[in-house]
């Protein structure tokens, strides 16, 4: 018994440094896989940071592109609206321009029918329409126009009396 002892133990021994050996090995051989793994996974993840960073880059660069569009746009806007207002402008000054040619020829008119006898501008009056006719006499004093009126026809007489007083009113 004494000699089975230390041989009992030795193998006992034996058999505990074997499969101590065979985890020491699964152990690394785990290890290893886990490295692997580890590597793979930094791999992807600085994939991703490039990716990332790429596309960050590009919306920058698109947002800028787009920032300086609308710039743009916003310029070329305020441009057409001067623009605009000094057409508008222009317009204005031309109709107060036309109106003063109008009123001055209606006026060089009225005064040619004003310094004509009575008779001779009712008869020239008389052939005209009578919307034209009322306009023309709207010109003139009223005393001249009751002379020209007295010596129309009294029919279109009425006629321009009418248009007359619509005109005033």
């Amino acid at each position: 018994m004494k000699t089975i002892a230390p041989l009992l133990i030795g193998v006992t021994l034996l058999g505990a440094q074997t499969s101590l050996l065979e985890c020491n090995k699964i152990f690394e051989e785990r290890k290893q896989e886990l490295e692997l793994k580890l590597e793979e996974i930094d791999e992807a993840r600085q994939a991703y940071e490039a990716l990332k960073n790429a596309t960050e880059a590009t919306f920058a660069k698109k947002e800028a592109f787009l920032r300086q569009k609308e710039a743009d746009l916003n310029a070329t806007l305020e441009k057409i609206n001067e623009q605009k207002k000094q057409i508008e402008a222009l317009l204005e000054q031309k109709r107060k321009l036309l109106e003063a040619i109008r009123k001055a020829k209606a006026d060089k008119v009225a005064q040619t029918y004003a310094k004509m006898k009575a008779s001779a501008a009712a008869e020239i009056l008389g052939q005209m329409p009578a919307d034209k006719a009322a306009a023309l006499l709207a010109n003139l004093k009223p005393k001249t126009v009751g002379q020209i009126l007295a010596k129309m026809e009294p029919k279109k007489a009425s006629q321009i009396t009418l248009l007359l007083k619509e005109g005033k009113e």
